[in-house]
């Protein structure tokens, strides 16, 4: 009985979480394409905002427009939950360009994304970079399709009750 309970809160967590995926981008916003997804698909409490990731276009580390309309609710429920504690901006490229290229493009994207939540109210000390270059794909292939969602940015939280055990 409690495995079915879960299996079903499980398959709850999921829908809810695909249903929040939707992109209503246009084309001039360049979003990522419906043909490749991520592989991985975070689960979190449906009480828990969405720290989605921040896409870029092709050798850029400027935010789109899209992107900063995102982070300004994502600024709000960082300023609201100082139980996450520091929030990681972890900077990501696709695979074209050398190692050294993609790790320096990498952190000017987190740094990006890092500046516009400071200039949101953010406290710079709520905020940490980090770059992985292309060394972390979120989905694998030799396409634009695939690149698209690997030029990202991704926010990750660690609260500060699992920060101490």
């Amino acid at each position: 009985m409690r495995r079915t309970i879960r299996s079903v809160q499980l398959l709850s967590l999921i829908a809810i979480g695909a249903m929040g995926c939707a992109s209503t981008a246009t084309v001039t916003e360049t979003a990522p394409d419906e043909q490749a997804t991520p592989q991985a698909v975070a689960i979190q409490p449906a009480s828990a905002p969405s720290l989605d990731p921040v896409y870029f276009d092709m050798d850029k580390a400027v935010l789109r427009r899209d992107a900063r309309a995102s982070l300004e609710t994502r600024a709000e429920a960082i300023q609201q939950h100082p139980d996450w504690g520091i929030v990681s901006i972890q900077g990501h490229c696709d695979e074209r360009g050398s190692d050294e290229y993609n790790l320096a493009l990498g952190q000017r994207r987190a740094q990006a994304v890092k500046s516009y939540l400071v200039d949101l109210g953010v406290h710079a000390s709520r905020l940490e970079t980090v770059t992985f270059g292309e060394s972390r794909p979120a989905v694998a292939g030799h396409t634009e399709g695939a690149w698209r969602y690997n030029r990202r940015s991704e926010l990750a939280k660690q609260t500060l009750q699992s920060a101490t055990r």
